[in-house]
């Protein structure tokens, strides 16, 4: 069964649309990546510096395993040094309500 990931992040003042332009650059790989199902990036109406991005994955382990190829790659600590402090994981699983 698929897996849900909400990624919360904030970003430092100014960057945010630094991050929408490193996100339309990079996203094209992740879609590509193994396991990928689908993803969506939405930005704060209120704190146009807050951004949550919906992933839909195929397991955990496939997101587990392309999030260290990202690090591997360098493109996760690039992407980490916009944020103005640590992201937030959360990790969902389908309940069919």
């Amino acid at each position: 069964m698929s897996v849900t990931i909400a990624l919360e992040i904030q970003v430092q003042p100014g960057k945010a649309d630094a991050v929408k332009e490193f996100l339309q650059k990079n996203l094209p790989d992740t879609r590509a990546y193994a396991g990928f199902e689908s993803l969506s990036v939405h930005q704060n109406q209120d704190d146009p510096n807050s951004f949550v991005i919906w992933e839909q994955w195929a397991t955990r382990p496939n997101y587990e395993a392309y999030l260290a190829w990202r690090d591997e790659t360098g493109v996760l600590q690039g992407f980490v040094d916009m944020l103005a402090g640590p992201p937030s994981f959360k990790f969902y699983d389908f309940v069919g309500a």
